[in-house]
């Protein structure tokens, strides 16, 4: 079992974004805040299927990211 973390951001449609950031280019999307945890389940499983079947290494997460803001004069 391994366990990463999701950032799930609205988009302009009104469903939002999910995106894994251990897990680089590891994307998907959902109408809900629930569906985004289901179906980051399942892209999170394709993806490391497809990292373990081309031979690659599966990065764990090694500690939970951050949201931080900065405010910037522009």
């Amino acid at each position: 079992m391994r366990t990463y973390t999701i950032v799930v951001k609205p988009d302009e449609t009104g469903d939002f974004v999910v995106s894994v950031p251990a897990l680089p280019g590891c994307f998907t999307h959902g109408k809900s805040i629930e569906e985004c945890r289901e179906r980051a389940a399942e892209a999170i499983e394709v993806h490391i299927s497809g990292l373990q079947a081309d031979g690659e290494a599966v990065p764990e997460e090694v500690e939970t990211p951050q949201l931080l803001t900065v405010t910037v004069a522009a």
